[in-house]
């Protein structure tokens, strides 16, 4: 505990009482992040780990699902990214910025991120492959599923081909087949990753990396421990490549699932080569979409900023530009400045109740 207050640029003298006297004496994590908060400050809200449960009850609710700070001390919860992510709006980092200002967020960030990586050097957190295997039974299961949405899209193909297919509002027969199948597939690899997950043990490092938003997500886990699922190009399986197939691997005019696209494999366990050549085919779209939208939007600043440059919020409250000429008679029709207010609220009664009892003032 000295060390991670020594990394924080803290002394010992400011150590509470340790939560646990006996066998040794040892502080918990909370009472180290309790440190760092003002001795005023309240707040409750449900940590990312939650992962959206609204109604969860004692049992299927993650421990320390929610955040709960009275006082200036941390009793239940972690900070994960719904605490103190960037652009989290609500989260204790944006209340302590906005209550405290930016200068003591400033200094908590830093005090714990110091404290953090140095728990990080002594402790370590890693993940191997372990982290990612699924049981056989699971994959027994997966194997099932896989051969139950087959059929589904087999007797979709069926029902195509016969015209007995129910087509889609505004779509043509062809669109509608491959709208239900892309649909079908995805639901396969959902429920192959609820699945997957729901076998491996809550403390291991990839499914904590998911849950508490620091890196990757469920769909990552997906791909690693079960499948990869529908690779896609423009929001339809894949259907370039030779003139009646995708690729040598199938027969011309085959519709199946594996031939347009459909990787059954995960990255635990390799892929096949014509998984390897659709997994290829869709990453490729991401890569272009980010390259063409890094531009678009760089341009679009550039643009607004040049548009921009000349307003400025005159001492009587209106905007003009640089002839004086009146854009808006208050500030952005309010007069509110949004870096003080809570959601482009200038008043959260809630706040200002937990301020009260953080002061003495109620219960």
């Amino acid at each position: 505990m000295g060390q991670l207050l020594a990394a924080a640029g803290y002394s010992n003298s400011e150590l509470p009482e340790p939560a646990i006297l006996k066998p040794r004496r040892l502080w918990t994590g909370k009472q180290l992040v309790s440190l760092f908060l003002p001795k005023d400050f309240n707040f409750r809200g449900r940590a990312k780990i939650n992962a959206g449960d609204l109604k969860c009850d004692d049992e299927s609710c993650f421990v320390d699902s929610y955040v709960v700070v009275y006082k200036g001390r941390l009793l239940e919860g972690v900070l994960d990214k719904n605490a103190i992510g960037a652009e989290q709006p609500g989260g204790v980092l944006h209340y302590l910025a906005l209550e405290y200002g930016g200068e003591f967020a400033r200094k908590f960030l830093d005090s714990v991120f110091r404290s953090f990586i140095r728990m990080l050097e002594i402790k370590g957190f890693t993940m191997s492959l372990e982290d990612i295997e699924v049981p056989s039974d699971a994959r027994a299961k997966i194997a099932e599923m896989v051969e139950k949405a087959k059929e589904d899209v087999m007797e979709l193909i069926r029902q195509y081909r016969e015209g007995s297919l129910e087509i889609i509002p505004g779509r043509t027969p062809e669109e509608s087949l491959e709208l239900k199948i892309i649909q079908r597939l995805q639901r396969l690899r959902e429920e192959a990753g609820k699945l997957a997950i729901g076998y491996m043990d809550t403390f291991n490092n990839a499914f904590i990396m998911a849950r508490t938003g620091a890196r990757g997500s469920d769909i990552n886990i997906t791909q690693m421990a079960a499948m990869l699922g529908q690779q896609t190009v423009r929001g339809r399986r894949i259907v370039r490549g030779f003139r009646t197939r995708t690729l040598p691997h199938f027969r011309p005019g085959d519709l199946s699932p594996e031939a347009r696209g459909f990787v059954v494999g995960n990255f635990r366990d390799g892929l096949r080569p014509h998984e390897v050549f659709y997994h290829a085919a869709g990453g490729r779209e991401g890569l272009v979409d980010t390259a063409v939208k890094t531009s678009q939007s760089g341009y679009m600043q550039r643009r607004l900023i040049n548009a921009l440059q000349d307003l400025y919020v005159a001492y009587d409250g209106t905007v003009r530009d640089s002839m004086d000429d009146i854009v808006q008679f208050r500030y952005g029709e309010d007069g509110v400045d949004p870096q003080r207010t809570y959601h482009s609220e200038p008043v959260n009664v809630d706040r200002i109740v937990e301020k009260v009892k953080a002061l003495g003032g109620g219960s």
